[in-house]
């Protein structure tokens, strides 16, 4: 399994390393390549991923809200870990742990654990953690500011095309609707580009800031997310009553580092940018471990 991970997490260190070297060389205009993510290709991915995939739509809708409900408790969870700490580092410590890599990493490690059909069900959470990161990413980024109320993070949350792209590939998929092929393989084509521009945006940030300062509240947000995210999950999972495939799925899942995209969406609202970098960088490394580690553990959890 160590060798697995490492197959996967080296791609991961190699483009976010690219990014981070270029950032130090020359002077990258960051807030354009988030946006460019936020606002084309991470839209395109959405609508990729729903019209392709395969797992029946009951299981999809019990197994995402396993998902969503994981994620909010794990958002309470690195707001806890924030206590006492100044606003906005609090919700970026929530932001970390709450939103995690469940794409690039997530995918490719559920084939290796459970095959082709551990792989069907780990897309139908990748699909939920975009959905559920651009619902409440703004709402905790936004509540809680100077001047922010409920409406204007509604607003924030709707203005993202992600949620409109979501709703209506799966308004598509409900009616049977098939997109000419030309128009698949352009999305298909911007949805490639996703994860790469995620990792190059993690990089960039990096190599303009320097290597994060490590504090206390950083090892708790990471602590957080690789230890308390998967066991959120098994308690959801077993307490919604999932099958044990799909419990095994949601805690793997829940056990990924922080996404990137918790980033872009800091930088898009505003918000602390270095909290999220840094629980990105520490929970990525650190994941090496607790992944293996969680993998030896998961046939126990059936």
């Amino acid at each position: 399994m160590l060798q697995a991970l490492s197959t996967v997490l080296l791609p991961v260190v190699l483009v976010a390393g690219l990014g981070a070297l270029l950032a130090s060389r020359f002077p990258i205009d960051q807030a354009s390549v988030s946006r460019l993510t936020l606002y084309l290709l991470s839209p395109a991915l959405i609508l990729d991923v729903i019209l392709k995939t395969p797992v029946q739509a009951a299981e999809a809708l019990h197994l995402g809200a396993a998902y969503l409900l994981t994620l909010i408790l794990c958002l309470c969870l690195g707001a806890l870990a924030g206590w006492g700490r100044p606003a906005a580092e609090r919700r970026s410590l929530s932001a970390g742990v709450g939103i995690w890599n469940s794409g690039n990493m997530g995918l490719p490690i559920a084939l290796f654990a459970f095959g082709q059909a551990g792989f069907e069900r780990a897309t139908v959470l990748f699909l939920a953690s975009f959905i559920g990161m651009y619902l409440f990413g703004p709402a905790v980024y936004t509540l809680g500011r100077a001047g922010s109320n409920p409406a204007s993070a509604l607003r924030g949350m709707v203005r993202l095309p992600a949620i409109w792209v979501a709703v209506l590939a799966i308004v598509l998929r409900f009616l049977g609707v098939t997109l000419p092929e030309g128009l698949t393989r352009g999305v298909s084509l911007l949805a490639q580009a996703t994860l790469p521009m995620v990792l190059l945006a993690l990089g960039l940030h990096l190599g303009a800031g320097g290597w994060p300062r490590l504090s206390r509240a950083l090892w708790l947000g990471t602590a957080a997310r690789l230890i308390g995210g998967p066991l959120i999950a098994y308690a959801v999972g077993r307490g919604l009553g999932l099958s044990a495939l799909n419990v095994q799925v949601l805690v793997l899942s829940a056990s990924m580092p922080t996404a990137v995209n918790a980033l872009l969406l800091a930088r898009e609202y505003g918000a602390d940018t270095d909290t999220v970098a840094g629980i990105a960088t520490l929970s990525t490394l650190g994941s090496v471990l607790t992944i293996a580690a969680v993998v030896t553990l998961l046939p126990g959890l059936g």
